[in-house]
């Protein structure tokens, strides 16, 4: 079944002004970390560092919901509530504008112009030193994506942050200053309230950022067809709840705006459309994806198609107006989402 306008206007209008399931989520997380970090520690030390992990992955599984508009139609009371800086390493309002650059669907996987891509230049790619190169074919295992990618992440944001800063970028500076004084506040809960040790919470927020490797992994691949560079992962276990729903990812790029609750029901009631727009780009779950490629690189990472076509129309596409774009373009966009790019 296609999703016609009238369709796509009730999927936007439909959502409640508060979201209630969203709030539960947040309430466990919260209550999560809590337990982990004043209760756990005497119990057990590894105990209470997986379970504070385990509330940041999913705290920066809800950040993504705030930055799409939920779970309250005010984005400042929304944002409030991810204004602790329990992830650590990445700014809220950083995460916000390059995710939603992201979601500039003709771009995706571009080295240059998709802040999420992990891909490089070809051109690039050749004059890096073996050892880095090296580094990089590790990292495009799952098992070094979790390992060693939220370090290599963490490296190109705030290196990139840095001389973005002192160059001016207002900005790039709020978004720090806001990010730090989020962080101050979670180092007074772990002193003032918190039995666990202040030197666990870079290990929790590392492993929590680890967890969430799993899902980033193979979201997007390289492909002629900007549609058909987004998975679908039909799980419907504890990781999706984890992700929030994020595996059925091609149907979130589609409606970025519908809350998370709702995707599963929107995919299986629509599913031959969805795989029909991917072009198939579909896994049955985490575990075929762990087995797969755990310790086996799925992509190269020179892209494979580069430059990346980021333009032109679908030629004898049962949607005339579709763009080869993608799907998120034509069928729903965030009012803020073009200038987030500038």
């Amino acid at each position: 079944m296609i999703l016609h306008n009238t369709q796509r206007t009730e999927i936007r209008s439909s959502s409640p002004a508060i979201e209630w399931p969203t709030l539960m989520v947040f309430l466990a997380t919260y209550g999560l970390w809590a337990i982990a970090t004043v209760f756990l520690w005497q119990v057990s030390p590894i105990l209470a560092v997986l379970a504070a992990a385990l509330a940041i992955a999913q705290f920066s599984s809800l950040t993504h919901e705030v930055l799409h508009g939920h779970p309250f139609r005010n984005q400042t009371l929304s944002e409030a509530l991810v204004f602790p800086g329990l992830t650590l390493f990445v700014p809220y309002l950083r995460f916000k504008d390059l995710h939603l650059q992201h979601h500039f669907d003709p771009a995706l996987t571009d080295p240059y112009d998709d802040p999420e891509s992990n891909y490089f230049d070809p051109a690039v790619w050749a004059r890096l030193p073996a050892p880095i190169k090296a580094l990089l074919r590790v990292n495009n295992t799952l098992f070094g994506r979790m390992v060693v990618g939220p370090a290599i992440s963490t490296w190109a944001l705030v290196a990139g942050d840095l001389k973005a800063a002192l160059k001016g970028d207002r900005r790039v500076i709020l978004a720090w200053a806001l990010h730090l004084t989020g962080v101050a506040l979670v180092v007074w809960w772990l002193v003032a309230m918190g039995t666990m040790p202040l030197w666990t919470y870079p290990i929790a927020a590392y492993l929590g950022w680890s967890l969430l490797k799993i899902r980033t992994y193979l979201e997007h691949r390289a492909h002629e067809a900007a549609r058909a560079r987004t998975v679908i992962i039909e799980s419907r276990g504890p990781l999706s709840l984890l992700f929030l729903n994020n595996n059925f990812h091609v149907v979130h790029h589609m409606h970025p705006n519908v809350p998370w609750y709702r995707l599963p029901a929107l995919y299986f009631s629509n599913r031959d459309h969805y795989l029909r727009r991917n072009e198939g780009y579909l896994y049955r779950n985490y575990t075929q994806i762990i087995r797969e490629y755990l310790f086996r690189a799925k992509d190269p990472v020179p892209h494979p198609i580069f430059p990346v076509d980021k333009g032109g129309a679908v030629v004898g596409s049962d949607d005339a107006t579709e763009l080869r774009g993608g799907a998120g373009i034509v069928e729903e966009r965030h009012a803020g989402l073009i200038a987030a790019r500038h």
